[in-house]
């Protein structure tokens, strides 16, 4: 059994991805193949440290932001997807585009997908923000 993985990198709710990887499963849990996009917070990493603490086999698809650009996370969510999957587990913190995109196009290649939502008030990682320049000009009255 293929299970894809996608998610945000704010996602810190372990027992949650822990329920849904092991019932996602079922029966087969010692023959499974975690596909991951291989992002070292959040969601894929904690998806992947379950699936190794399970005995399950890991395929990472890591993004090559050097030599794609901003179109990186784009063509390794596709690619994942292309790689074929029984099931689509998505964790999704306040609307992630990433993960969102990935279960969407999941669905549209006919992967049973499952998405679980969540809200946080957690801060954004700084270097996940553009890079942006302000300039504060007042008038002298």
């Amino acid at each position: 059994m293929r299970i894809l993985v996608t998610g945000s990198r704010t996602w810190d709710d372990d027992e949650t991805i822990r329920r849904a990887l092991t019932g996602a499963a079922g029966v087969v849990a010692s023959q499974v193949t975690l596909v991951s996009g291989a992002c070292p917070r959040g969601a894929d990493a904690i998806a992947e440290r379950v699936a190794r603490e399970l005995g399950w086999h890991v395929e990472r698809h890591p993004a090559d932001w050097q030599q794609h650009g901003r179109r990186a996370g784009y063509l390794r969510n596709a690619a994942m997807v292309a790689a074929g999957a029984d099931v689509c587990v998505a964790f999704i913190r306040d609307g992630s585009r990433g993960a969102s995109m990935t279960a969407r196009l999941a669905h549209q290649a006919g992967i049973d997908v499952h998405e679980h939502h969540t809200t946080g008030t957690q801060r954004p990682d700084p270097s996940s923000l553009p890079d942006v320049s302000i300039r504060a000009d007042r008038e002298e009255r």
